[in-house]
Formats: C-alpha cells, structure tokens, sequence
C-alpha cells in the first residue's frame, strides 16, 4: 500500500493531476499507520504483518 501510494503521488505530481496526488498522500498515510501497527505487534484486520 505503501509502494502504490508513492508510486500515485508521483504520477500525479508529475502528470499535475490532483486527484492521484490526494489518493497518494492517502495511500501513503494509511499504508504507514498499518505497518506501524502491524510491527507493534497489534493484529489488524486479522494481519500482524502489513509489507
């Protein structure tokens, strides 16, 4: 999730689409706070692990 929002927020960047860079930072955020989760051990949605 982490991969996918770098790789939208790029696209969006670079093609000036704001809809892709709003998904990305979205993404990226969302995808951070899981892996932070998921290394604390805490189990979400039923995953320990979030890569």
């Amino acid at each position: 999730m982490i991969v996918l929002g770098i790789i939208l927020l790029i696209i969006g960047i670079v093609a000036d689409i704001g809809i892709l860079t709003t998904l990305g930072i979205i993404l990226l955020v969302i995808g951070a706070i899981l892996a932070i989760m998921g290394g604390m051990g805490r189990a979400v949605g039923g995953r320990r692990h979030y890569y």
